[in-house]
């Protein structure tokens, strides 16, 4: 029940991102932002873990600026595996990721209490 009830704040925080920042959109609707949802969660799963690990001197010497510019690749590299999910540039795909990054940590946060 605990993994339904995180993966359905994901596609909250999905919801209220699309909403909250320009240049993000799904036109796709309902099903599209499930998808989403879904398959950033098996990015972070699986492909996130490997990625921070080979990038870690990079992000040593950027004071962790590029785990910013990493998850904004992730967020880009999602809107390009799922049809119906728009993201026009990579400033939107960063903002993106940063509110979406926000928006999960604090309903994650309320379903752990």
């Amino acid at each position: 029940m605990y993994v339904i009830l995180r993966y359905l704040g994901t596609v909250a925080a999905f919801i209220l991102t699309v909403h909250l920042v320009p240049g993000v959109s799904a036109p796709g609707g309902w099903l599209s932002i499930f998808l989403v949802a879904l398959v950033w969660s098996a990015v972070t799963l699986a492909i996130r873990p490997v990625l921070s690990i080979l990038t870690l001197p990079i992000t040593l010497i950027t004071f962790g600026l590029f785990a910013l510019i990493l998850n904004a690749l992730l967020f880009w590299l999602t809107a390009a595996i799922v049809p119906g999910f728009v993201v026009v540039n990579f400033w939107s795909a960063l903002l993106g990721a940063i509110v979406l990054s926000i928006l999960t940590w604090l309903i994650h946060l309320v379903l752990s209490e």
